[in-house]
């Protein structure tokens, strides 16, 4: 994997650059090919060059018997060029010119003209050009001077086993050039590319669950690598919490199935005892039996309201049938039916109010569901000696507060008291339930856009403030 990833960004790069040679190689020979073709002045100005203007020269030069001249056209020619002309018979005599420099030689032999020609023999800026006219059986050599700083002419002499030299030493050049443009392009590219192999295993290791990795934040990618060290860390708290929640999940399934096989055995006890011919029971007896049946039932069906409701809640599934409701009443009926169930009778629950109308648009039934689980948490979680204090008041918002006077909740505890499935260490033997009540109570609090808030302290009691 790590060759593949550096070979591919290595020949990418190589490519890129052969790419662009191409294109550049097909673009040149294009607007070559349309100056050629077309006339355009795309590599060159539209200007004939000096040596095809040399050339061309003698078309105007003028020969009748023995006098030569220069066309009108040709001295215009020779002006607009900024040059000059010197015509020479075949014995190298000058036999007429324009313009010539005042030193110039009247005669010249041929090594006088190949020096002339090669060298810049009259001053720095002028450039002499040869060319010749053969016309009524004579032959004339012509010498035109340009003066222009920007010309320039260089004779190179050349041999082609150096040339061939050059060439294999040039291709010896270009191999090794080659090879260290590979092999900086290898580590260049393998510094680039060894950040993502080490980005590559990290995911790896994410994805089998090993959170424990964790990769040094610098250069390049330092603030990749902080991010996947950052998702390590949360996929890990992550874990730990799932597996905390599994276990609880599976002790409470546990706890469940324990409670309701219970009121299931004496249900399916009872029924059997009704149903066999063997026994005679007499009326009060069979009501006795149907009573017990009865109140297991409705344990078996509350257990299952619960899952239910709560299930609903998470899912945020339930719709809230919300109305005006003078919450001081509603508390205050809370009470008095906790209070007028034969369990609680002797219960010592307290409200305290300072005003009777505090109006609030609420689900009264879920409302009603929240308050009393929270209350029964109060009362089933301590001693018989409890003293528990309901009051509500109203400042900014509305404030109820739950406190008694119990045992507390430590710490550890407390963290957990609203999760479900969640069943408190201090719960009596004789209260089964479903481990959802505080859970429901805090969703649906939430629900009616409020909050909700636990204090408690080992040996002092517990306060639980709900703000609507």
């Amino acid at each position: 994997m790590k060759w593949r990833l550096t070979g591919r960004y290595l020949f990418s790069v190589v490519l890129v650059v052969v790419l662009i040679i191409f294109i550049n190689l097909i673009i040149g020979l294009a607007l070559l090919t349309a100056q050629i073709a077309f006339d355009v002045p795309i590599f060159q100005n539209r200007e004939i060059s000096p040596e095809q203007f040399t050339r061309n020269f003698q078309q105007e030069i003028i020969t009748l018997n023995h006098d030569v001249a220069i066309s009108e056209k040709g001295q215009n020619k020779l002006v607009k060029k900024d040059a000059w002309i010197q015509i020479l018979d075949e014995n190298g005599k000058e036999v007429y010119s324009l313009g010539a420099p005042a030193n110039r030689k009247k005669k010249y032999t041929p090594a006088d003209m190949i020096q002339m020609y090669k060298y810049k023999e009259v001053n720095a800026t002028t450039v002499v050009y040869v060319g010749e006219k053969e016309q009524n059986g004579r032959q004339f050599s012509y010498l035109i001077g340009i003066e222009n700083w920007n010309l320039g002419r260089q004779v190179i002499s050349y041999n082609n086993q150096d040339i061939f030299r050059v060439i294999k030493i040039g291709m010896v050049i270009l191999l090794i050039d080659i090879l260290i443009a590979l092999w900086i392009g290898y580590l260049f590219s393998k510094r680039l590319t060894q950040p993502l192999h080490t980005l590559i295993d990290g995911i790896k290791k994410l994805a089998n669950h090993e959170f424990n990795h964790h990769t040094e934040s610098r250069g390049l990618y330092k603030n990749v690598f902080y991010n996947l060290n950052h998702l390590a860390d949360q996929l890990k708290i992550s874990e730990r919490e799932r597996k905390k929640l599994d276990l609880m999940k599976e002790e409470w399934i546990a706890n469940i199935s324990h409670d309701i096989k219970t009121p299931l055995s004496s249900i399916q006890g009872y029924a059997e005892m009704i149903k066999d011919p063997e026994y005679d029971f007499s009326s009060e007896e069979i009501r006795e039996y149907a009573g017990i049946i009865e109140a297991k039932s409705l344990y078996i069906k509350e257990v299952m309201e619960d899952l239910n409701l709560s299930t609903r809640l998470k899912n945020k599934e339930l719709s809230l049938n919300k109305k005006e409701v003078n919450i001081v009443a509603l508390l205050r009926k809370i009470v008095i039916d906790l209070l007028n169930d034969p369990k609680y009778t002797d219960r010592n629950i307290q409200f305290h109010v300072n005003e009777e109308n505090i109006m609030a648009e609420v689900d009264e039934i879920l409302f009603r569901r929240a308050i009393n689980n929270l209350i029964l948490n109060a009362i089933v979680h301590n001693n018989d000696q409890v003293k528990v204090e309901v009051s509500i008041e109203r400042k900014e918002h509305t404030h109820i507060l739950i406190k008694d006077d119990g045992k507390g909740i430590n710490e550890k505890e407390l963290e957990r008291i609203f999760d479900r499935y969640y069943r408190g260490t201090n719960t009596g033997a004789a209260h089964k339930g479903s481990g959802l009540g505080m859970a429901i109570a805090h969703d649906i609090i939430k629900a009616h856009d409020g909050q909700i808030t636990i204090h408690s302290e080992i040996g002092c009691g517990t306060a639980i403030e709900i703000q609507t």
